[in-house]
């Protein structure tokens, strides 16, 4: 149940906390994870065992670095454009082969975290200091509307890294590779990373890991909530709960009220009752095989160039280009 309240947003996040949290069943995006510490705590995931997808990503760009600056490289120069660039480790493997053998490109990383980009600029500024890079904050959604009015002709390359893609359903997914279809002209490349299906329990570990650090970062969520808009939740009356299903290769995040509860968020003059065992879907992770992406592709007008797997095909790297 919730009390009548204003319509006037101030902030997207405003509007989708008040949005998911009166819906049935409530969700909210994972994308609202991320603030200062929801940085930090994903960086701390990514370094964790059990989050295979990190590694897996890094070594198959490390491997073929060369192979991939071959494919990327214009006589006229690039612009490598990141969606989700975060703190770029493995991009810098990439941006360390082009400063060595003196390509000739423009670096436009894009987070929807200020923070982030503002690490990253500084980082690559000093170790690189020659490399031309310009971050832009933002929403991929926002950022697409802009990439094909260019005013340039150079090769654009667009590289969405760490299986981002998978926090969209497939027809969310469609609509997303389209838009990106829509800013590509021939000769650009789409490099884009998607987590394979695999043993289930080996994904499903990815996102409950022995150390808490994922549940802390999910529950980040109702940290933001707390802080920003002035909610009284309680954190510890929520449980951490993934779930993975092998046929569909979705894996799903919720935040389970493990009693019965009331919330008051203060900003938005609302007032949320949970249940017991009543959850909110905070996040999606799906899982791919070459089928899968070979559709997803082809609704979206474009077609694998290459691709690239680690050795155990946990994870790949699809190089596509338009039809």
């Amino acid at each position: 149940m919730k009390t009548e309240q204003q319509t006037q947003f101030k902030t997207a996040f405003e509007q989708e906390v008040y949005e998911g949290l009166t819906a049935f069943p409530k969700k909210i995006s994972s994308k609202w994870f991320y603030d200062k510490r929801g940085d930090k705590l994903f960086q701390q995931i990514m370094a964790l065992p059990e989050y295979y997808l990190t590694g897996c990503e890094y070594d198959i760009i490390d491997t073929h670095k060369e192979e991939i600056t071959n494919l990327f490289q214009e006589q006229a120069g690039f612009n490598l454009v990141e969606l989700g660039a975060g703190d770029g480790k493995k991009t810098k493997i990439l941006l360390e082969e082009f400063a060595t053998k003196k390509i000739n490109f423009t670096y436009k990383p894009i987070d929807i975290s200020q923070n982030m980009l503002d690490e990253l600029k500084d980082a690559i500024n000093q170790k690189w200091p020659k490399i031309d890079i310009k971050p832009e904050q933002g929403t991929y959604f926002e950022v697409l509307k802009n990439l094909g009015n260019r005013d340039t002709d150079r090769k654009m390359v667009i590289m969405v890294l760490g299986s981002n893609i998978g926090n969209l359903t497939h027809p969310q997914a469609v609509d997303f590779l389209i838009n990106i279809r829509k800013s590509m002209r021939n000769g650009d490349l789409l490099f884009m990373g998607l987590d394979q299906k695999k043993d289930p329990e080996l994904i499903l570990s990815a996102y409950n890991d022995s150390q808490g650090i994922t549940e802390a970062f999910n529950k980040n969520l109702l940290h933001r909530i707390n802080e920003e808009l002035e909610s009284d939740f309680n954190t510890d009356k929520f449980k951490h709960w993934p779930v993975y299903d092998p046929e569909t290769g979705t894996a799903k995040s919720f935040l389970v009220s493990t009693q019965d509860q009331k919330v008051t968020i203060k900003k938005l003059n609302l007032e949320i009752n949970f249940t017991a065992w009543e959850s909110i879907h905070t996040e999606i992770s799906q899982k791919y095989d070459d089928d899968i992406v070979e559709w997803l592709a082809n609704e979206a007008g474009l077609e694998t160039l290459t691709q690239y797997s680690d050795n155990r095909n946990r994870f790949t790297d699809y190089v596509f280009k338009v039809k």
